[in-house]
């Protein structure tokens, strides 16, 4: 089995490992922060919802500002050596989150001084995954066989997402000052893991950087606009996960404000929306045996939001008025209810990891591989647009006084966008792919 078979190859493994560990601390780190501010700083459902959203902007903002920059780094130069330097100050970033983290938990200078600091490490942390970004899908042309990119897509984009889960976990469960400490040991484990990728050199002619934020981005896109199928690819990626930033902003607050849980019934949420995008990116890979194609997007996003319209159905029916201190997990697991919702969150993602996959594979096999770094980057800047535009909804919704509930049927029309557009390169994927520059 091709999947099972790559685990065991020094070309895919390290660089495997490298990926699940960054977004295991990142998401460890960020979840500890949110987590630990929503539940014992904060005490006011608005405030709570306008942090967990800025702290989502920040750390996605550094996506949109150099993402072009990245695209031409991984392009022009070695992926590996590019991903060993961004590993070695991630090493920094997480000392600082980790300084910050200790001062909140020591109730000193909290708002003044933890707070920001927190952010401005998770700010550093957006960027340093900024850099990784588009190395990760692009790398693995240069290092698989055709036949294999879809199925090393497929076992990133899961793993990812299960470090997403047990990063998630760990810091709902674990006390914040345990969560200090992992933060720097996954840091540094990582580094020495990323010691072990084998070159990925520059791939054609090497052409210089243009430093320049803004002209770069622009060129970029336009670039990516020239394949009609590619950009079909980039938009729906990008709506996906504006669908999902809507959904990580809304959990925290969605728990402790109407279902009346503590912080380790948000990380269950969390959890089971990682656990179904990681299930759905190996379902996928088995569907389609191999083949890129975007056949079965459609229907994903379709199912995607099905499952979000019974998911708000059922938040809707939660019992209300509950006093006293916020449920546990084995509280909340004690209702019927309950169930329904985690098997809806399960089913919302499972769908979700069947449409994005595909789209990624699109990117990095249809064009040159001395484009793939950049083609991923450019991707990287539109979906971190909507992300931020995403954040910024559920700030305005909040501001107008929409309900956390209702405000998950924004995301349900979201849906019905993407459909429009998963539809359309569905139809147009056999089309000649047309060179990029």
């Amino acid at each position: 089995m091709t999947t099972l078979r790559l685990l065991r190859r020094r070309r895919f493994l390290p660089l495997f490992c490298t990926q699940l560990l960054n977004a295991f601390n990142d998401n460890l780190y960020k979840t500890a922060m949110v987590l630990f501010v929503v539940y014992a700083v904060y005490s006011d459902p608005e405030t709570e919802t306008v942090f967990s959203a800025i702290a989502t902007g920040l750390f996605i903002g550094p996506f949109i500002l150099v993402s072009a920059i990245a695209g031409q780094l991984a392009d022009m130069r070695d992926k590996a050596k590019i991903i060993r330097t961004v590993k070695l100050c991630e090493i920094g970033i997480m000392t600082i989150g980790a300084a910050g983290l200790f001062l909140a938990w020591q109730d000193t200078l909290v708002h003044s001084v933890a707070v920001p600091l927190m952010l401005f490490a998770l700010f550093l942390a957006g960027l340093q995954s900024t850099f990784l970004g588009p190395i990760k899908y692009a790398i693995l042309p240069q290092h698989l066989r055709k036949t294999e990119v879809l199925a090393g897509t497929g076992l990133v984009e899961a793993g990812t997402y299960v470090a997403i889960l047990f990063g998630t976990i760990i810091a709902g469960w674990i006390p914040v000052e345990a969560a200090m400490v992992a933060i720097i040991m996954t840091a540094l484990v990582g580094y020495a893991m990323s010691r072990q990728i084998p070159a990925a050199p520059a791939l054609g002619e090497i052409e210089p950087i243009d430093w320049n934020i803004l002209r770069s981005s622009i060129a970029l896109i336009r670039s990516v606009r020239k394949d009609r199928v590619v950009w079909l690819a980039t938009l729906s990626i990008s709506v996906f996960w504006m669908v999902g930033a809507i959904l990580f902003i809304q959990f925290p607050p969605l728990v402790k404000n109407v279902i009346h849980a503590n912080k380790e019934v948000a990380t269950l949420f969390i959890v089971m929306f990682s656990i179904g995008i990681a299930i759905g990116s190996v379902v996928i890979n088995h569907l389609l045996k191999g083949e890129v194609s975007a056949r079965h997007a459609p229907a994903g996003v379709v199912a995607m939001g099905f499952f979000l319209v019974l998911f708000y159905v059922f938040v809707r029916q939660w019992p209300t008025g509950l006093e006293g201190p916020f449920l546990t997990v084995p509280e909340f697991l004690t209702y019927p209810l309950a169930w329904v919702l985690l098997v809806n969150l399960l089913m919302i993602s499972v769908a979700g990891g069947i449409f994005v996959v595909p789209l990624y594979a699109f990117l990095t096999t249809r064009v040159a591989g001395n484009m793939a770094s950049r083609t991923i980057a450019a991707t990287n800047v539109i979906s971190s647009s909507y992300m931020v535009f995403g954040s910024v909804l559920a700030l305005v919704m909040t501001y107008l006084g929409i309900s956390i509930a209702e405000q998950l049927l924004a995301s349900v029309a979201l849906c019905l966008i993407t459909c429009w557009m998963a539809r359309k390169l569905h139809a147009e994927e056999h089309l000649p792919s047309v060179h990029l520059d």
